[in-house]
């Protein structure tokens, strides 16, 4: 399994100072969280995309470039590529830009987003979301695989002998991730192409995730990408940790109550027995994270929401060095254990260039 964390790049004020970052020293801090993913052993760092206030992350690839530049091992990822609002063409020759100059660790999570404004912005309708999806990224896959494209659909203007530069590295497109809460459709999407589907399930009780995920893996089967257990799937968390429960839930509760994405609504008790938030100890994240195979079965990449809301850097920053000394350690052993052997690890690069299917 992959273990990272992904951060929306909100700019939120820290309602325990009512100080709120800059914009430039949010962008700073995201780098700052993702060189210190890598130093503490995770795998995956990846950034939302967003192209309104109070969130910073309207660039990616610019991000990824830069982090690329400064690690070595760690996979770089979006947490939401605007697959319905960006030109396919420009996804293409800016993923596989990046993708030469990290050396193939990167990979990109497709999604709508959750910002219904951002459709007209760049020129859409989103009474047309899930259409847009759809043919946006079959064009896509026809940039990355095929070296002259002829294509014309309903959305953009035709495209006659084109050839998208640079081509991916070694032939092999960046692996995709289909990223939905809600939307059965863009899981049969996922499971039609034989791609990876990231189910966020900040939000979500448990049940609503199995759904999700056992569509998926139903129709991955029925597409005959393999058996079910054999699909390609990615789950959020989100976790705030000190090593005793109850400071933790003290030190939260306030970032908690006005969170941008959450806050003003549940309380945190509430949304922590509802969806998969724990705040808590290493071990009550550890417990509750390995329970999310009870569900969604033996999955391929858990990634943790941990930065949201106006926390800290310093904060942020021990919270890593927690998941990397106390948590994902523990949990690489036990999701291992009764692992079955047909379960196929998560893709990568070089996975994939030496011959697996994706």
């Amino acid at each position: 399994m992959q273990f990272g964390i992904f951060s929306v790049g909100d700019v939120t004020p820290d309602p325990t100072t009512g100080r709120t970052p800059t914009e430039r020293e949010r962008i700073k801090a995201m780098v700052a969280i993702a060189l210190k993913a890598e130093e503490v052993g995770l795998d995956v760092f990846a950034t939302g995309e967003h192209h309104n206030p109070p969130f910073v992350p309207s660039s990616p690839t610019t991000m990824l470039g830069y982090i690329a530049a400064r690690t070595e091992r760690l996979i770089l990822s979006t947490a939401t590529t605007l697959i319905t609002t960006n030109d396919p063409v420009k996804i293409a020759e800016d993923y596989a830009m990046l993708q030469h100059l990290a050396d193939g660790r990167v990979d990109l999570m497709m999604g709508r987003g959750n910002t219904g404004p951002v459709y007209p912005w760049f020129g859409q309708d989103i009474r047309q979301g899930i259409n847009l999806a759809l043919e946006n990224y079959a064009l896509l896959r026809r940039l990355w695989r095929e070296d002259v494209v002829d294509w014309e659909g309903t959305f953009r203007t035709p495209l006659q002998g084109f050839t998208s530069t640079p081509r991916p590295l070694d032939g092999v497109p960046p692996f995709v991730w289909h990223g939905s809460i809600r939307s059965p459709e863009i899981a049969e999407q996922a499971a039609f192409y034989g791609d990876g589907f990231f189910h966020n399930n900040i939000f979500w009780p448990a049940d609503h995730t199995r759904r999700m995920v056992e569509l998926y893996r139903e129709r991955y089967a029925h597409h005959g990408h393999g058996t079910p257990e054999q699909a390609i799937v990615g789950l959020g968390g989100h976790v705030f940790m000190r090593r005793n429960a109850q400071d933790a839930v003290r030190e939260f509760r306030p970032y908690f109550d006005v969170a941008p994405v959450y806050g003003h609504g549940p309380s945190l008790e509430d949304f922590m027995d509802q969806t998969p938030l724990t705040v808590g100890s290493p071990q009550q994240v550890i417990e509750k994270t390995l329970a999310f195979r009870d569900y969604a079965g033996d999955y391929q990449r858990q990634l943790f929401l941990i930065d949201h809301a106006g926390l800290p850097l310093k904060t942020v920053l021990e919270q890593i060095d927690l998941l990397g000394e106390e948590v994902v350690p523990v949990l690489r052993k036990e999701f291992a254990v009764g692992r079955p052997a047909h379960v196929p690890d998560a893709p990568t690069h070089a996975t994939r260039l030496a011959g697996t299917r994706w």
